[in-house]
């Protein structure tokens, strides 16, 4: 300031040495001037400051609102019990809408609130022990599968828990989180899916899985202890006149009274559906031949009388044949093969007998091994053809085929693949077959216009032998099908056994592109624990159960509970079998992805398809 005036003053100074005081007060007033100018500028500027701070703490404030309303809403919508306490004392501050429905009180009478005011007396002292366990160690507690212990839904919901400590800035205990999932439907369908596995769906008796395994168990004690025991193989005489007459409702119906009956007359024997009208039991060990005798002729009794179900009166008969370890066999396979040979006689006699094994009964097995060998001329000879069934979505829009091998024999004509699949699975011929009709398959799709999909079935001999990652690559080079375009349908069986190996080939499978397939999903025993185990692209339901949708609640339920679990691991379901418009409303209503049946079209040549796969018929036909 006083070089300012000091300079102002030589400037009003003139060369005499006189100040000039009218210019000094001029330099002086307009210094005054600009430096009023110079504050009004600083207020300004500072005004506009302050406003701007002001306006983005009120941003900052209105963000924070906006988050902390987002996470209220987050968590009051989470669909598990999310609650939190205060560390020192275990009170309530916290819990979300589903903590109240899990609890079964509003939120108002448990905030600011201990266990002890909460709960009776024992809950409260298990809160408050896991509450101290957590705060004392500071290690997180999970309790997975634990039955309910306080709630309003009852002590048979089961629950998975989990509760941690969260810290202050200090490190010092603050508050304890948690949450409480009920997951008593999940686990409630795992239980009835593996029920599924291992039971029959229309008469809930052990399938066919169920009794293979209780056979080979009774081999295994028979044989330690040298023991005794029968095998009895059933079949229902005229059923199938009880389906044309009256309708597989009726004849569903029929089938249960049936099964009621010998389970009723078995005293306690191991009672097995194994498929249609067949059944299969085992008797206890040691029994006698007359006491085996006597129970199969009072079972022939028993379902020879009149069957009555909701006014319908049908009369069916039983036929039974017998097969006695270790006389008849000390093998599973020879035992059936040799009770089936004499249930075959016992029908052929006139049906409604009771036949134990006889050795000159091995007629049937030397038929078997001219089937086997016919089987062996067929794939020499060319006789084998490949059949083709169309895939659709529920809105009936075709997005592949499943390819199916068929037998034209010269002289029986079409023979049931069910009778020689498994004949070639015996004897090696599955691996040479399943080859062909994997390059005919894979040949035949690369000529579609349209680029569907195609679905080939692979047998677990063919995982079990020789290089199938080698052969199915070289067939994709050699045909040209993309790789995406392919589909393999595996059946549980070939994960049993060299478990480890299948899974790693089915992978390499599918690093290649190749879409894998769970086939006939629930007709086995350990299905669930396999899609734990590996990233399936496609479950299929088996044709057993959408058969059944229309006659029985549980069919629907187990497609329901199935359909639930695929839904869950994002897996897509195809239904087999599906033959009826109200079986494809059912699906579709219980979000089923694809399908497969007669609804949608039966197995043929592909010419049948032609105009499916975009070809045109008069082009292809003078090309």
């Amino acid at each position: 300031m006083h070089r300012l005036l000091a300079r102002q003053i030589r400037q009003s100074t003139d060369e005499s040495g006189q100040v000039d005081l009218a210019r000094l007060g001029e330099l002086v007033g307009a210094a005054y001037e600009e430096s009023d100018r110079d504050r009004r500028r600083t207020d300004r500027a500072m005004k506009l400051m302050i406003e701007e701070l002001e306006q983005t703490h009120k941003r900052a404030e209105q963000d924070l609102l906006r988050a902390r309303e987002f996470l209220d809403s987050i968590i009051e919508n989470i669909p598990i019990a999310v609650f939190a306490k205060d560390a020192r004392d275990s009170r309530y501050i916290l819990l979300n809408r589903a903590g109240e429905e899990y609890y079964g009180m509003p939120r108002q009478e448990m905030l600011g609130k201990t266990p002890e005011q909460i709960f009776p007396d024992d809950i409260a002292r298990l809160v408050n022990e896991q509450d101290r366990r957590v705060v004392d160690s500071g290690t997180p507690m999970f309790l997975e599968g634990h039955l309910l212990e306080v709630g309003v839904n009852g002590p048979d919901r089961v629950v998975n828990s989990r509760k941690l400590l969260v810290r202050d800035g200090n490190g010092a205990p603050q508050y304890l989180v948690g949450v409480i999932e009920d997951v008593t439907e999940r686990i409630n369908n795992e239980a009835r899916i593996s029920h599924l596995a291992h039971h029959d769906a229309l008469t809930d008796l052990p399938n066919r899985s169920a009794f293979n395994t209780a056979l080979a168990e009774r081999l295994a004690r028979a044989q330690e202890a040298s023991t005794s025991f029968a095998v009895l193989s059933l079949d229902l005489d005229r059923f199938k006149d009880v389906n044309d007459v009256f309708g597989h409702p009726v004849g569903d119906m029929m089938m249960r009274a049936a099964a009621e009956r010998l389970v009723a007359e078995a005293d306690g024997a191991f009672v097995a559906r194994i498929g249609g009208d067949e059944f299969t039991i085992l008797m206890p060990d040691d029994i006698r031949r007359e006491d085996v005798l006597s129970l199969a002729e009072r079972m022939v009794e028993a379902i020879g009388k009149e069957l009555e179900v909701d006014d319908f009166l049908s009369h069916v008969g039983l036929s039974v044949g017998i097969a006695v370890y270790p006389d008849d066999g000390v093998d599973a396979a020879t035992l059936l093969a040799n009770a089936d040979s004499a249930l075959y006689r016992a029908k052929r006699e006139g049906r409604g007998r009771v036949c134990f094994f006889e050795t000159e009964m091995d007629r049937e097995l030397r038929d078997r091994r001219l089937l086997q060998h016919d089987l062996r001329q067929a794939v020499e000879q060319n006789q084998l053809l490949v059949y083709f069934q169309p895939q659709a979505r529920m809105d009936g829009e075709i997005i592949g085929f499943e390819a199916l091998v068929r037998w034209n024999h010269p002289t029986r004509g079409f023979v049931p693949p069910d009778q020689f699949i498994p004949l070639a699975e015996e004897n090696g011929l599955i691996i040479a077959i399943g080859e062909w009709v994997l390059r005919e398959a894979c040949r035949e799709a690369a000529s579609w216009p349209r680029p569907l999909q195609v679905a080939v079935n692979l047998s677990p001999v063919q995982f079990q032998a020789g290089d199938l990652e080698r052969s199915i690559h070289q067939i994709l080079l050699e045909t040209g099908l993309s790789p995406t375009r392919l589909e393999v349908e595996i059946t549980e069986g070939v994960l049993i056994g060299d478990f480890t190996r299948a899974l790693n080939l089915l992978r390499r499978l599918k690093a290649l592109g190749i879409r894998i397939a769970m086939d006939d999903f629930g007709t086995g025993y350990s299905s669930l624990s396999y899609l734990q185990s590996f990233p399936f692209d496609k479950i299929k339901i088996d044709r057993s159960f959408i058969s059944n949708l229309e006659a029985t609640p549980q069919s629907a339920e187990i497609v329901r509970a199935v359909l639930s679990l695929a839904h869950a691991l994002y897996i897509p379901v195809v239904a087999e079998g599906v033959e009826t418009d109200a079986q494809r409303a059912f699906l579709e209503r219980e979000a089923c992805e694809e399908m497969q049946g007669y609804l949608i079209g039966r197995p043929e040549p592909i010419e049948h398809y032609f105009n499916l796969i975009g070809i045109n018929v008069e082009r292809r036909r003078y090309a």
